[in-house]
């Protein structure tokens, strides 16, 4: 189904175009997913080895993830400048939609490789 935006359009079809266009940006799927498997805070230098990127990327993708509540970024306790990473509930929320996006996308791919 596509929905052509109107003035007298749902206003959430925008927000949904918001969120989607954030979650396709380079690694920002990446990062989630591995958060969420790791259920525990991730520190920057793990995550940037977990998810295979440069420090440039994974740091935007942070600050995006965080600006939209998708991220929580803590003070480790006793250290100036060292940080924690977790995702947050709303993040959380979002494991089953990924996890069925991702089941799709891996079917569909091997229907076509065939």
């Amino acid at each position: 189904m596509i929905v052509i935006m109107t003035s007298d359009c749902d206003p959430t079809y925008g927000g949904v175009d918001d969120i989607l266009e954030l979650l396709t940006k380079s690694k920002s799927l990446h990062i989630l997913l591995v958060m969420d498997r790791k259920n525990k805070p991730v520190r920057f230098s793990d995550l940037k080895k977990l998810v295979d990127s440069s420090s440039t990327t994974i740091s935007r993708r942070l600050k995006e993830l965080e600006s939209y509540g998708l991220v929580a970024r803590t003070l480790v306790n006793g250290t100036g400048n060292m940080y924690e990473y977790s995702i947050t509930k709303d993040a959380k929320s979002l494991s089953p939609i990924l996890q069925s996006l991702f089941d799709w996308v891996d079917k569909r791919s091997k229907e076509y490789l065939k």
